[in-house]
């Protein structure tokens, strides 16, 4: 996980997690659309997860 990931990931989580796949994007987005602090949490698990 990349400075760039976690900054994307405040800012921005859809865009954070892109290279994750479609999956990650929808749900992420998803999140993102309820609230905008469970999508930084939804993105920063997704990113922490694989790394």
């Amino acid at each position: 996980m990349s400075c760039l990931q976690v900054l994307l990931a405040i800012i921005f989580p859809p865009l954070a997690v892109i290279d994750r796949g479609c999956g990650s994007v929808t749900i992420v987005l998803l999140l993102t659309l309820l609230g905008w602090v469970p999508g930084v949490i939804g993105a920063l698990i997704i990113l922490n997860k694989n790394s």
